[in-house]
């Protein structure tokens, strides 16, 4: 059995087209249709390409969808049967054209490292780790946490970065050839 997906993300206010080829579920003999919850719910019916299904939808149909994470279940029917052939998560990213108001675009470990880099930047002009006003005391998380989970979210952000500019997560690669003697 094959097993079928959708891209791992999708952008709002863009035209959107995935074809899937399903050699165990063809067209036009099964319908494909792709169930997306998350933010909202997002209803898709490919269409039949030859063999292939083919889910399509214009930017102003796209420019409805809210931005977010996504699960989705795709489902293919030949009128007496229902299946799954695929399931997962996506991301829809928000249309940009749209947004009038202040947008941070960061991922969550760039927020994270500026965050940690701030803290960092204070800490250089306060040498306290603890302190004590009528009876509340403030406890400094040490200077090497702090450089532990820097390093931490420094590494995910590079492989982040590295994989949209479209580079290998784990260095380059290495081929290997086995040969049966």
């Amino acid at each position: 059995m094959n097993c079928a997906t959708l891209p791992d993300k999708i952008t709002a206010g863009l035209d959107f087209q995935a074809r899937l080829e399903l050699s165990d579920y063809p067209a036009p003999d099964w319908q494909l249709s792709a169930v997306l919850r998350g933010p909202q719910a997002i209803n898709l019916t490919a269409t039949a390409d030859g063999t292939a299904h083919v889910f399509q939808d214009d930017a102003a149909t796209t420019a409805q969808w809210n931005a977010g994470a996504y699960w989705f279940s795709l489902r293919v029917t030949n009128g007496t049967s229902t299946l799954e052939a695929g399931s997962g998560e996506l991301e829809v990213l928000p249309d940009l054209a749209a947004i009038n108001t202040p947008y941070d675009g960061r991922s969550q470990a760039e927020i994270a490292l500026s965050a940690i880099d701030a803290v960092m930047a204070k800490r250089a002009t306060q040498d306290q780790q603890r302190y004590m006003i009528n009876n509340r005391e403030l406890w400094r998380t040490p200077i090497a946490d702090l450089l532990k989970l820097r390093a931490y979210y420094a590494t995910m952000v590079a492989r982040e970065r590295a994989a949209r500019r479209g580079k290998r997560r784990f260095g380059r690669a290495v081929h290997v050839v086995f040969r049966q003697q």
